[in-house]
């Protein structure tokens, strides 16, 4: 192993420089480093008696909780590569990334071990009281080419892929954000996203690389995120648009102690209202586009920037290069192409899929199957995400995955999901469906709730008789789309 890419245990390390400092603030406690880093030297001796070791796959479905963030940090103790697991997926859904990832054991809350399938090794969190604590081998060590995390995203074939994420990707992510948004000795970053994305956990990382503090909240409430805000001394905060909405709405009259400097904005570019009713407030809004194959975010658009490129992502943090190619050949500004990506922080692949990590990742640039271009000083703007991607309240929708699912049901013969405009998420699942006999929406929906996240599911049905599709029998999106339009 290059000894360039060794470092010392992040955690350990923190607690070391700065064992004082608070690092979680979670329901009234406080945790420092020091002690953050006793809890997670206890739950990796606890974890040790269950015979996890060095390179074991452990899942993890968890909600945000002091509880999850010391079981992160042991299981990094021990070595073994963390799978997180969406708290919303159902069982049939659950069971395909477990045995995917080849999990050895599935931690989870006691709320959610009824969608585990009982041939994984499960333990409950409720559990860890009664667990022996045995003596163990700790990584003292990070290497930055070994996978820490994997997390899974919807793939345009139906099935989910497990990208991997190394500690040097999250160490690449970590460094970028922060030169581009600064360091202050006061910084207090309040996490009300979950974890298992990659826009929670990059928060986790942070933390303790830059020895700052996680105001750390179980779910999204607004309320509470402004009394957060204004009484106890939160400097940035991550949120997608759908959150930024409700929180302007829950403040009111009120307005933000000058000592907040930054809302990070993901989920896709950001209304001009929006935008407006922020810079009234006095809001400073960073809006960003990343992904989970990039460890959160490589391309952020300033405050000073928002309303003369109104629609841009911005441009790409220090140690990151996007290009926008079509036809293999790079596009001049304003042209229209496939955004790449090429940093430390892209991901190394998808894991047990060689054949979408070739075809995703050539001489080192992502593909992301994102299109966009770049204006003349090198802004990004995002035309779609991924054509057929369905962006609901910052969650990541395939609509091929729909499709399989609805496809199972004996009375449909074809199925096409899009995207419909939605005020309070932004988009959600529609679906267009021929079948073969008749069938009630209500039927539907029951069937769709049993096999998918709810999210997933389709708010509404629109019975055809065809699907519009081009000379290859492919099916045209686009055209749904656009009947979409018409029907609303």
């Amino acid at each position: 192993m290059n000894q360039s890419t060794v470092m010392p245990n992040w955690l350990r390390q923190r607690a070391f420089l700065t064992p004082n400092r608070v690092a979680i603030f979670f329901e009234n406690k406080k945790i420092t480093f020091h002690e953050l880093d006793q809890l997670a030297t206890k739950r990796a001796k606890q974890l040790g008696s269950l015979g996890i070791v060095e390179n074991d796959v452990v899942g993890l479905m968890m909600r945000n909780s002091l509880e999850m963030v010391v079981t992160i940090h042991a299981l990094h103790y021990i070595g073994a590569t963390i799978v997180l697991f969406n708290t919303r997926l159902t069982f049939k859904e659950l069971t395909w990334q477990l045995n995917d990832a080849k999990v050895k054991v599935m931690i989870c809350d006691d709320e959610f071990v009824q969608i585990v399938d009982h041939s994984f090794h499960t333990i409950c969190t409720s559990e860890f009281i009664r667990l022996e604590e045995t003596e163990l081998n700790f990584r003292t060590q990070i290497h930055l080419n070994d996978v820490a995390t994997i997390m899974y995203t919807s793939g345009t074939t139906g099935n989910p892929k497990g990208v991997q994420q190394t500690f040097g990707n999250h160490w690449s992510s970590a460094i970028g954000s922060m030169l581009n948004l600064g360091l202050h000795e006061q910084d207090l970053w309040l996490c009300s996203v979950p974890i298992f994305h990659i826009s929670g956990f990059s928060i986790l990382m942070r933390s303790i690389i830059y020895g700052i503090g996680v105001h750390l909240h179980s779910s999204f409430n607004p309320s509470r995120i402004n009394d957060a805000i204004i009484n106890e001394g939160i400097t940035i905060v991550s949120v997608v648009s759908t959150m930024l909405q409700q929180i302007l709405q829950n403040l009111g009259e009120k307005n933000y102690p000058n000592t907040f400097r930054c809302m990070l904005l993901g989920g896709g570019p950001a209304p001009k209202s929006l935008l407006l009713a922020c810079k009234e407030k006095n809001i400073p809004v960073f809006q960003t586009y990343g992904m989970t194959e990039t460890a959160s975010q490589v391309v952020t658009l300033s405050p000073e920037d928002c309303f003369s490129k109104i629609g841009s992502a911005g441009k790409p943090l220090f140690p990151v290069q996007i290009k926008i190619m079509s036809n293999g050949k790079e596009c001049a500004p304003y042209q229209e192409g496939e955004i790449t990506i090429k940093g430390p922080n892209v991901t190394i692949g998808y894991l047990n899929r060689p054949d979408a990590t070739d075809e995703a990742i050539k001489d080192g640039w992502l593909y992301t199957g994102d299109i966009g271009y770049l204006d003349e000083e090198g802004f990004l703007y995002v035309l779609d995400r991924r054509s057929d991607l369905i962006v609901s309240g910052g969650e990541n929708i395939y609509p091929a995955e729909i499709e399989a699912v609805l496809l199972s049901h004996e009375a449909i013969v074809e199925a096409g999901v899009v995207g419909k405009k939605d005020e309070r998420w932004g988009q959600v699942p529609h679906a267009f469906i021929v079948c073969q006999r008749k069938v009630s929406e209500a039927e539907l929906f029951d069937f769709c709730q049993q096999r998918l996240a709810k999210y997933k599911v389709p708010k509404g049905f629109t019975f055809v008789s065809e699907l519009p599709k081009n000379a290859s029998n492919k099916l045209l999106r686009r055209k749904l789309k656009e009947k979409l339009d018409e029907l609303c």
